[in-house]
C-alpha cells in the first residue's frame, strides 16, 4: 500500500486506523473469518511505515507494481 498522509497525522494510528476498518469490513462481509483466526484477530499487531525521500512517488509506484508478480 503507497499512501500519502500529511505529517500531523501519525504513522502508527494512520496505522491502526487501516487495519481496524479493513478488519471491520472484512468481519462484516465473512463472519466465518473470526472464528478461522487464532483469537479473532485479523491483522498482526506490527507493521511497517517508510519514507520515499528523494525517490519520486512514480519511481514507488513502478517497484509496487513490478512486485505484484510475485
Amino acid at each position: 500500500m503507497f499512501i500519502s498522509v500529511p505529517p500531523r497525522f501519525a504513522p502508527c494510528e494512520v496505522a491502526r486506523l487501516i487495519k481496524g476498518y479493513t478488519a471491520r469490513m472484512l468481519f462484516k462481509e465473512f463472519p466465518e473469518l473470526k472464528k478461522e483466526l487464532w483469537g479473532g484477530e485479523f491483522w498482526a499487531k506490527s507493521y511497517y511505515v517508510g519514507s520515499h525521500g528523494k525517490v519520486s512517488s512514480e519511481t514507488i509506484k513502478k517497484y509496487i507494481e513490478e512486485c505484484q508478480g510475485f
